[in-house]
């Protein structure tokens, strides 16, 4: 998979490494000549380019790659790099960092962003997804399907202990991608049963979050 990343700063250069260590491949543009820091990342591409201009995009061959991560420390430039990157090159998966809250309501499928990915959110959900149990907690938000991942552990006197996730009646358009037990990470089936401190993960549209949380948690049914 051909990936490129606007904005080569620490954040932009993490998630380069990352994914070559994965094989894929990885251009990095950055307009700053001193974050060009090739000898960090040596066997990503690199380009000395403005993200923002349309000549600096074909020069990428943004045409030709599979993602588009909008990695810099300026919203303004994520926003004009994701709705580039969708509308004028059909890139089909486009995922930019939010950097200040205030912004968030901003990146969307109008911008181009399929995934949105905020840096103080991520923290507070981790926060809260570590001290709180019987919660459901919102970890990242998939915005062009207004639909969310979100996790929940279940505390001791939750309805469904015991029951098989099969015969849970999970609101609609909610799916349950993932039960994480004693260190183990466990795809789902239909006959597995819920056990009081899972941490389960799911995808769920925002509208039944209330309903889900209500569904699992007697805490929130109160």
């Amino acid at each position: 998979m051909r990936v490129t990343i606007a904005g080569a700063g620490a954040v932009g250069r993490s998630i380069a490494a990352e994914l070559l260590e994965n094989g894929h491949e990885v251009l990095l543009i950055d307009i700053d000549p001193k974050a060009i820091k090739i000898d960090t990342v040596p066997r990503a591409e690199w380009l000395l380019a403005d993200a923002c201009e349309i000549s600096s995009l074909d020069e990428a061959s943004l045409a030709d790659c599979h993602v588009v991560v909008a990695a810099s420390g300026d919203d303004k430039v994520n926003l004009v790099v994701s709705l580039l990157a969708k509308t004028e090159y059909g890139v089909p998966r486009v995922v930019a960092r939010i950097n200040h809250p205030k912004n968030e309501w901003l990146f969307n499928e109008s911008w181009g962003v399929d995934v949105a990915v905020s840096t103080p959110r991520l923290l507070s959900a981790l926060v809260e997804e570590a001290v709180s149990v019987g919660d459901l907690v919102r970890l990242m938000t998939f915005r062009q399907g207004q639909a969310n991942l979100v996790e929940l552990t279940l505390p001791e006197d939750a309805p469904v202990v015991g029951h098989r996730a099969g015969s849970v009646p999970w609101p609609t358009d909610t799916a349950l991608v993932a039960i994480l037990r004693e260190g183990r990470v466990l795809v789902p089936s239909e006959d597995d049963p819920l056990e009081a401190g899972d941490e389960l993960m799911f995808v769920a549209n925002q509208e039944v979050e209330e309903e889900l949380a209500r569904l699992l948690s007697p805490r929130a049914a109160g």
